[in-house]
């Protein structure tokens, strides 16, 4: 069983930056492959970025690549997500997940966070 907070979300201006984290309790994280996804309103929870247990294999949306970077620290129990150049398309409630399984934390992640919101101004 995996217990999943996030934290560092709030409102910032276009341009700006932001760095969210996910602190991770329970058994076993560094076992485990980590993602960040994102809900805005009226839409699907989309894919942002997963990260597989070592820290080496790293993949990220389309729509975020080049401005955001997932990193993880195993002796912390925690991931985070830096956030750079921020645009007002990324406004949303930004969630974490885990799963054993770099595969599933993609598509079916086993644990979820209750997600932190982020608010992008123009």
């Amino acid at each position: 069983q995996v217990q999943l907070v996030e934290s560092g979300g709030g409102l910032v201006q276009a341009g700006g930056s932001l760095r969210l984290s996910c602190a991770a309790s329970g058994r076993a994280f560094s076992s485990y492959a980590l993602g960040w996804f994102r809900q805005a309103p009226g839409t699907d929870r989309e894919f942002v970025a997963r990260i597989n247990w070592s820290g080496y294999i790293i993949h990220y949306a389309d729509s975020v690549e080049g401005r955001f970077t997932v990193s993880r620290d195993n002796a912390k129990n925690t991931m985070y997500l830096q956030m750079n150049n921020l645009e007002p398309d990324d406004t949303a409630v930004y969630f974490c997940a885990a799963d054993q399984s770099l595969g599933a934390v993609r598509h079916t992640p086993a644990y979820w966070g209750q997600g932190t919101q982020v608010t992008v101004s123009s």
